[in-house]
């Protein structure tokens, strides 16, 4: 069909379409729905008609048959002090925090990149409070979004918890801390420690002291935990250990504590790379030398350990693989609901630098 058979400002139809491929209205619309027992030769037909005319799927009359948005929920969920009111500083700064750390935009990078070959689109939902948690529960229950992709930064995070309750298809980013039936990816963190542990001892360092992470999600108490055991196998039992938030600021506030205490440290673990570049900021102010006179490693192998100076020795998590796995388990959940909940462990690399 040429522009000219066609009313002007008239929006394309699947009729259209079916005249200008020489094929029925049905036949179009299986090759538009992706239905896959149509010739080859008659889906290239098809596809050549759809350029020509212009057409574009109707989104919402297509989800009236396939019961699908083509839309997925990103949360990024939290659980910690309640703001005192709509609008507050404490909903602003959840959400600052949130863009402010690189590990929140490669999980996005992971997501959209997965999803944007199969035409499906990430809707971005923030729940810090119980009022934003209940909102992406009935989302979701509205049908708003086939599934939810959740990323928690608390242990005492209840949305997953909810999300599961109400029946609702959704998968995780790290292991829950409560034993929930949902399936997740996460990383074998005691084992990245256990490199960054090796890496540290190798160097001959032997005054080492670490900067955790939060101590109430499973990723800092893992990573404590595996630091500790590999050091303590050589006999160092006493690990002096100053607890962070996975901010800059905070592993600058640790390092300033440890750096008080052991003035003769000569290494330097910290729990992600935001806390460990705080750490050198603080020993290059203190006269320390990186790494000559204390080694320094992370952990996340993000944009911010090689933005450090120096740049930064860690172990790498791949967030962007692991969100695509996440992505993939929550695809297969939609195409096949009484599938049970799995994990998928991904392995640590260290990835050496200068700092250490």
């Amino acid at each position: 069909m040429t522009d000219a058979l066609r009313p002007t400002g008239a929006t394309p139809t699947l009729e259209d379409v079916a005249r200008a491929a020489g094929v029925s209205r049905a036949t179009v619309s299986r090759v538009v729905n992706g239905v896959r027992n149509v010739d080859p030769s008659i889906q290239e037909a098809v596809r050549q008609a759809i350029s020509v005319t212009g057409y574009t799927p109707n989104r919402a009359a297509r989800s009236l048959v396939t019961r699908r948005t083509d839309a997925i929920a990103l949360v990024v969920s939290g659980a910690g002090v309640e703001p005192a009111g709509e609008g507050s500083a404490g909903e602003g700064s959840f959400t600052a925090q949130v863009f402010a750390d690189p590990f929140f935009g490669r999980v996005v990078t992971g997501v959209v990149n997965y999803l944007r070959p199969r035409g499906i689109h990430p809707v971005l939902m923030f729940a810090e409070t119980s009022k934003a948690r209940d909102e992406v529960v009935a989302y979701l229950r509205q049908g708003s979004a086939d599934g939810a992709l959740i990323v928690s930064t608390h242990a005492e995070d209840p949305l997953p918890g909810m999300v599961v309750d109400a029946g609702l298809p959704a998968v995780l980013y790290a292991r829950p801390a409560r034993p929930v039936r949902i399936s997740y990816v996460d990383l074998a963190h005691r084992d990245g420690a256990r490199l960054a542990a090796e890496h540290l001892l190798a160097r001959g360092c032997r005054r080492i002291v670490t900067i955790s992470g939060p101590l109430d999600i499973p990723a800092g108490q893992e990573r404590l935990a595996g630091f500790r055991d590999t050091v303590a196998r050589v006999g160092h039992g006493d690990v002096p250990v100053a607890e962070g938030e996975f901010t800059q600021e905070s592993g600058e506030a640790a390092m300033e504590r440890l750096l008080a205490e052991h003035p003769d440290l000569d290494g330097v673990f910290a729990g992600n790379d935001l806390m460990a570049t705080g750490a050198c900021h603080v020993l290059r102010d203190h006269g320390r030398r990186v790494p000559e006179d204390v080694a320094v490693i992370g952990f996340d192998d993000s944009s911010a350990a090689s933005a450090c100076r120096p740049p930064l020795t860690t172990v790498r998590q791949p967030v962007e693989d692991m969100a695509a796995e996440m992505t993939g388990l929550l695809l297969d959940r939609l195409a096949a609901p009484d599938r049970p909940a799995t994990s998928v462990i991904f392995e640590p690399v260290l990835v050496v630098r200068d700092s250490a």
